[in-house]
């Protein structure tokens, strides 16, 4: 449609009740297109999203939702929710549409005009999803493509009731100047670091098939999307004694390299030459004491740190360091740093390193394995009530005179 034509048809349509039937339907359909379509069987990342729809979680996010419902506190939609998701993750754009939808919302995605293979795929699979669904799920959903245009991004922000920015610092920077109207509410996404933590000792005691299947694990979170997401892990915190910590390390890279060839990971020439560049570059300018190559793989050991950067160019790159203790791991560590997935600490551990962030680092802390696992709680937000105003009633008749009055 015409640009000028947008603004009667986001207008058109109402909000929905939070998890109608047919946007619920809608989700398991979409789940059950993406596991039967043999294009989308040949990405991993989208039979991942495809398990995260599937009936069972979605009845699981429905009662999770009942439970912040209240006597005097109701969950409404917000309205219109205007997504913008990064190009370098191709699923996340139906992640964030899906609790918008499934909190009632009426959404518009704004995708790039150059897309992957992946999110053609998926847009397909969405098409045929709500052509077939019920109303209101049929009609809530507008996706829109178009380039670094001002105008659209204007339109669309004056019209809706929240924002969603996943992208980089500079990506939220630039939309953050087109103004959103007063009741409007922001929820941005920006540049973000990953980091990996285990346990040396404990490490060291697992049987030869654990270890395995520890580094496929550590594959998955790494490797998918090239290491760019931004819950992939860059660094590696080894914790235990030196002679510990250089052991388990150089057993557990080589069992990555093997899951990197088994999987026949490989980056495009460009980015390749692109990492090599910048791991020359690191170790001229970075306290990296050892750098071991594998095939698409490289390791940069730091004998700090301190003053550590987070720039990173992804596709299978690695900085480790090695600790004493997970609780030396906080002094290093600030607001940028997002996910920790580890192995081998207790729980009390996890707890105590918790505390001592004390929320100025570090929002999600998963097992090895789930980084990329998306969940309602993302970089410290529960986007169940994020996509929600929250409509307070007084049940019982009160004393209207203002309190501390007399007479």
């Amino acid at each position: 449609m015409e640009l000028e034509e947008l603004p009667v048809h986001l207008r058109g349509s109402a909000a929905a009740e939070p998890f109608h039937e047919s946007v619920v339907n809608a989700a398991i359909d979409l789940s059950q297109r993406t596991f039967r379509d043999p294009e989308a069987r040949g990405y991993p990342e989208l039979l991942a999203l495809a398990y995260w729809m599937r009936k069972a979680e979605i009845v699981r996010l429905a009662a999770q939702f009942r439970t912040l419902q209240l006597d005097n506190r109701i969950l409404a939609p917000r309205g219109l929710v205007f997504h913008l998701p990064p190009r370098n993750v191709d699923t996340i754009f139906v992640y964030s549409w899906l609790l918008a939808a499934l909190t009632g919302n009426r959404s518009v995605i704004r995708l790039s005009p150059q897309r992957s293979e992946s999110t053609n795929i998926l847009l397909r699979l969405l098409r045929e999803t709500l052509a077939a669904a019920a109303e209101p799920a049929s009609s809530g959903t507008t996706i829109v493509s178009y380039g670094h245009d001002v105008e659209p991004t204007e339109i669309l922000s004056g019209l809706c009731d929240a924002r969603v920015i996943w992208g980089g610092d500079q990506t939220v920077d630039t939309i953050r100047r087109t103004p959103l109207p007063p009741h409007a509410k922001e929820v941005t996404f920006p540049d973000r670091y990953s980091l990996s933590a285990i346990r040396a000792d404990t490490y060291a005691d697992l049987p030869e098939e654990k270890r395995d299947y520890l580094a496929d694990q550590f594959f998955n979170d790494s490797f998918w999307f090239d290491q760019l997401a931004c819950s992939s892990p860059r660094l590696v915190v080894w914790c235990g004694t030196a002679v510990e910590t250089r052991a388990a390390s150089a057993d557990f890279f080589h069992r990555v390299a093997g899951c990197v060839e088994r999987r026949r990971y490989l980056l495009p020439p460009a980015a390749s030459m692109q990492k090599l560049v910048y791991a020359c570059s690191a170790i001229l300018n970075s306290p990296v004491e050892e750098c071991r190559r594998y095939k698409g793989l490289t390791v940069l050991t730091l004998d700090s740190l301190s003053g550590f950067k987070r720039s990173h160019p992804g596709g299978g790159l690695f900085f480790e360091a090695h600790l004493e203790d997970l609780l030396h791991l906080p002094e290093f560590l600030g607001r940028r740093d997002q996910t920790l997935t580890w192995f081998g600490f207790t729980s009390e551990e996890l707890h105590a390193l918790v505390r001592k962030l004390n929320g100025r680092a570090v929002d999600r802390i998963v097992p090895i394995g789930q980084a990329l696992q998306f969940h309602r709680f993302w970089d410290g937000y529960d986007l169940l009530q994020e996509f929600c105003r929250c409509v307070y009633i007084e049940s019982a008749f009160q004393d209207a005179r203002p309190t501390g009055a007399s007479g």
